[in-house]
């Protein structure tokens, strides 16, 4: 299944609007969550994010969850157009580590380097349960850090076309589609099978690929004599 909080709009490949939901067997498994409008900010985001994400965790309930974290939403990014600060960015991360399931945190997105430098350390030090210092040790790229020499961002004083009554709408809209789905099925641990080491040869090659062995499950040993 596939979440996507975004801005939809004249952007390539044209595709995430909020009625794309996936199809056949996959239907109402992709989530996008836009139309969100520019300007959004810390409350508006975490106001959006937190309902659908509890009820995509409750209705789905997924053994593991990818992240990625676009920094093209914090404020002043050179293309991005929301408001987000580091901190409300990673509230996403902070969040989604409170389900306890297990969590793989990729980076992406971001068009102003010293911020995307700045919330992937952030997100970093939040993954592992640290809360770093705001002022920024000294260190050869420095200087790209100034005037302030910080690790947050403050939000731009821009307006926000995020009304709470669209704001709304979508939210309900989104956990509307999400009270459709069937929760993933569970897949049984099978004993995986020995490894057979065959010795290997002086004139053995290394760049041809072996023929793939079958396993006929004759050679396993049952639990019980485990």
């Amino acid at each position: 299944m596939t979440v996507s909080f975004h801005k939809f709009g004249d952007f390539f490949p044209g595709t995430g609007h909020i009625k794309d939901v996936g199809h056949g067997q996959g239907k109402n498994y992709a989530l996008n969550v836009p139309p969100l409008n520019d300007g959004i900010d810390d409350v508006s985001f975490r106001d959006l994010f937190r309902p659908v994400i509890r009820k995509v965790m409750e209705a789905y309930q997924p053994e593991a969850v990818v992240l990625q974290c676009g920094a093209d939403s914090l404020a002043g990014d050179r293309l991005g157009c929301f408001n987000l600060s580091v901190k409300g960015h990673a509230d996403c991360l902070r969040f989604l580590r409170s389900f306890n399931v297990p969590l793989m945190v990729l980076g992406g997105g971001g068009y102003t380097m010293r911020n995307v430098a700045r919330c992937w350390c952030y997100e970093t030090a939040v993954a592992v349960g640290v809360e770093p210092d705001n002022k920024l040790p000294f260190n050869e790229y420095f200087e790209y850090f100034g005037p302030d020499y910080t690790l947050h961002v403050r939000p731009t004083p821009v307006e926000n076309h995020n009304s709470p009554a669209d704001l709304e709408k979508i939210r309900n809209l989104l956990l509307e589609q999400i009270s459709r789905l069937t929760h993933t099925p569970s897949v049984q641990f099978q004993t995986a099978p020995p490894v057979t080491r065959v010795p290997e040869q002086p004139e053995q090659r290394m760049d041809i690929r072996p023929k793939p062995r079958i396993w006929t499950g004759e050679d396993c040993e049952s639990d019980a004599e485990a």
